[in-house]
């Protein structure tokens, strides 16, 4: 439950400054926010974990220059939590520059609150882009929509904030997992065109509310998407190449020339979507351009190009291209339907040698002529030098510079006066599967043709202090889509306390533990298994033992595994208990002194013990929130610790504080039992509270999540049950877990009856 402004949790943790470097950095940021000291040494150690010592200050200035916006603690927090994510995909050097730009940009309009919206889903943004250059589009086309949507009252001077803009960051997750970047700048201009005169549809229609929306946005969709196909086109790069590159897509949105595929420093870089075409698809381009790269790397050679002509490069490339083919076909025959379908085939006679440059022209028809086995081509010298090809590859691979050799002679002796002529002809020469081969010149002057990449980015020297915020999406169920990356959970060990303590508890509860203890003998596992051959075990083997005794006799290495151990056979069970750590714990029971927190504090204890008799898996965690940016998962007894004085201590510990944000704790714990093998795993839920929490006005809101939590954990094959501590439950925890909970109206009856529903849920 909900209880706004407290803060004593984070006092009593004293969070701030661990370490000089994080002073040092808390100073660099110069803030006031409170919600942001609670997790900024957790965003800082994520940060390190990603970037450099020297690009530390340049991320905490841009940090500091959100801060000093003047929208409150919101867009600060965003950035902090889901920077570290958008420098992991994209170098900060080239990302950062571009969003500082566009905040300035926006910050100086009326639509400077659309900043908060850009920042919460950049990471999301960024995840689908994976290119600087995809980003830099992507912020291109906000202002676009910014400079076009917004209004002005007198006609001079805009005044009025856009009403699709915050819309549109909202949705950019979703327009990018369905179309590329050219495509939601059409889909973006189509909805300005139509809505135009009404900011009322425009807002509608930039959330995708409206049927034209998600009509026209269809309609953009063409092709086939890289990141739809990124995971198939990395395994069969491996599983083909033995090559674990990264692929990288760049944008064609607003490509104002052509552009190829190209081998990078960082990676292979391919188009952000491919149409198809008659006999190829876009995922057989992909296969091929991914092939043709990886041919280059296995068989090429770099050349020096300082001393050859322009001229005589295109034909060399064209030709070591062909050889690359070739080779390909010859290695995979399967591909042959789909490379000779994607090569274009000239015609000859389709351009005039007169008044335009066929150097491109003829190129292209010799390298069909190469790579197809059947082709010929009217002109003889092509069928000549075609011939001279087949014979340099009929022994083997042969080598770039043998086919060098080639393409120099065959650019001498066909050389044509309009070969100098700026018009070229293009027609059917455009062979876009190759990339542009700037891998296979070295330069050794500086000339026009060089590209300079950015290194990727080196990982942080430092060891991380803490771990890394997870962020998980949130439901929202009045407009039926997820918020991608929305809630930030903070996952730590809980710090002890004094183990005795909760000794003492169970001490108070003697007798209950005496009648717990008669019904687990009665649904203890009876069987056991003997595991034989272990190294470490309860009793010897005496016949594995004795021939080992044999085997050292006789000069021969024994086999050390001569022990047994056992195991009950009959329950395969892992339950993790999930309590609530909200304020309202901190209440008193009515008509007594104990609180909420204790009593639980009691039944968690018993529970604990009551699964060790009975062997299961059992794992014991508390959560809480302070808004979305801060939801702490707290640890208190994993998985494969025994119930001892460490649990104990930690138990022990357990404070009560903040709101109470279930579906991002939900889904966290899934992921913890998700790793289970067990045949029955189940997620028990104890709570005193409906989900809120301070940032959110609408009731049904966390509602809607925590439901769409639950049936995501159900169908990956956990069982949820929650046991509720609130008499006005009935009214929503039934929304939440369909038929799995019941209310406890005598709270003080906790510690008896929560064994209880672990046993029934159990049996």
């Amino acid at each position: 439950m909900a209880v706004p402004g407290l803060r004593n949790i984070a006092d009593a943790r004293q969070r701030l400054m661990a370490s000089p470097e994080s002073q040092a950095a808390w100073a660099a940021l110069d803030c006031g926010f409170a919600v942001v000291a609670d997790v900024f040494d957790e965003c800082l150690s994520a940060a390190g974990q990603v970037l450099t010592a020297a690009e530390m200050p340049e991320y905490l200035a841009a940090a500091r220059t959100i801060g000093k916006l003047g929208r409150g603690p919101e867009p600060l927090l965003a950035f902090l939590e889901h920077w570290p994510d958008v420098a992991r995909q994209v170098p900060q050097a080239l990302a950062l520059p571009a969003l500082m730009a566009a905040i300035r940009s926006l910050q100086k309009s009326p639509n400077a609150p659309a900043v908060t919206p850009l920042l919460q889903t950049l990471a999301a943004v960024v995840g689908q882009l994976r290119s600087a250059d995809g980003l830099a589009d992507y912020l291109r086309i906000a202002l676009e929509l910014a400079d076009r949507t917004s209004g002005s009252i007198h006609g001079h001077q805009i005044t009025e904030p856009s009403p699709a803009l915050p819309e549109f960051f909202r949705s950019a997750p979703q327009l990018l997992a369905i179309v590329p970047l050219a495509g939601v700048r059409q889909w973006m201009l189509q909805g300005i065109r139509l809505t135009a005169q009404h900011p009322a549809q425009q807002r509608d229609y930039f959330a995708l509310r409206t049927p034209e929306s998600r009509h026209l946005l269809e309609r953009e969709r063409s092709g086939t998407l890289f990141a739809d196909v990124e995971r198939r086109l990395s395994l069969g790069l491996h599983a083909l190449w033995a090559d674990d590159s990264l692929l990288v897509p760049y944008s064609t949105a607003f490509a104002g020339h052509r552009q190829q595929p190209y081998l990078a420093a960082d990676g292979l870089r391919l188009p952000d979507v491919l149409n198809d075409r008659p006999g190829s698809s876009g995922l057989a381009r992909y296969r091929l351009m991914l092939a043709h790269m990886a041919g280059h790397r296995r068989w090429s050679q770099p050349l020096i190009a300082d001393n050859w002509s322009p001229m005589q490069r295109l034909a060399v490339e064209a030709l070591e291209d062909a050889r690359i083919d070739c080779l390909l076909l010859r290695l995979y025959p399967g591909l042959t339907a789909s490379l000779l379908a994607a090569h274009p085939q000239p015609q000859p006679g389709s351009c005039d040698a007169a008044s335009e440059n066929t150097l491109r022209h003829r190129l292209t028809r010799l390298s069909r002529a190469c790579i197809d086995p059947a082709g010929t081509d009217p002109d003889p010298l092509i069928d000549e030098f075609a011939g001279c090809f087949r014979r340099c590859l009929a022994d083997g691979a042969a080598s770039t510079r043998a086919v060098a050799d080639i393409a120099l002679a065959y650019a001498a002796r066909s050389r044509l006066p309009s070969d100098q002529y700026a018009r070229v002809h293009f027609a059917d020469t455009e062979i876009d599967y190759r990339d542009d081969n700037r891998h296979l010149w070295i330069h050794l002057e500086p000339g026009d043709e060089e590209e300079s990449f950015e290194p990727p980015p080196s990982a942080a020297a430092s060891e991380p202090s803490g771990l890394p915020p997870r962020h998980y999406p949130e439901w929202d169920e009045a407009a039926q889509t997820w918020r991608p990356d929305w809630v930030a959970v903070y996952e730590a060990l809980h710090p002890p306390a004094n183990a005795a303590d909760i000794d003492a508890l169970l001490a108070r509860h003697a007798p209950l533990a005496r009648r717990l203890k008669r019904l687990l003998d009665l649904l203890k596992p009876q069987e056991r298994v003997r595991i034989r051959h272990q190294e470490n075990g309860s009793e010897l083997d005496l016949d594995v033992a004795v021939r080992a005794w044999t085997d050292w006799r006789s000069g021969h290495l024994p086999d050390p595994r001569i022990q047994v151990s056992h195991r009950t056979a009959g329950r395969d069970i892992s339950v993790l208990l999930l309590i609530d750590l909200s304020q309202s714990l901190n209440a008193t029971l009515p008509g007594g002194q104990q609180s909420i927190l204790d009593t639980a504090r009691e039944a968690v204890a018993l529970l604990a013990w009551a699964i060790d008799e009975l062997g299961d898996a059992c794992a014991i965690a508390g959560f809480h929130s302070n808004t979305r940016h801060e939801v702490r998962y707290h640890h208190i007894k994993g998985f494969s610790e025994a119930w001892g004085d460490p649990v104990k201590a930690r138990l022990a510990a357990v404070s009560a504080g903040w709101s109470t944000r279930m579906g991002a704790a939900l889904r966290h714990a899934g992921r913890m039992l998700e790793a289970r093998r067990s045949e029955k795993r189940i997620l028990l839920v104890l709570t005193d509270g409906e989900p809120a929490d301070i940032d959110v006005s609408d009731p049904d809101y966390l509602l809607g999540d925590a439901r769409k939590a639950v049936g995501e954990l159900a169908g990956s094959g956990i069982d949820s049950f929650c046991l509720s501590l609130d008499p006005a439950a009935d009214a929503y925890v039934g929304r939440i877990f369909g038929r799995q909970w019941r209310i406890l109206d005598r709270i003080e009856r906790l510690p008896e009856q929560l064994p209880m529903v672990y046993l029934n849920l159990t049996r």
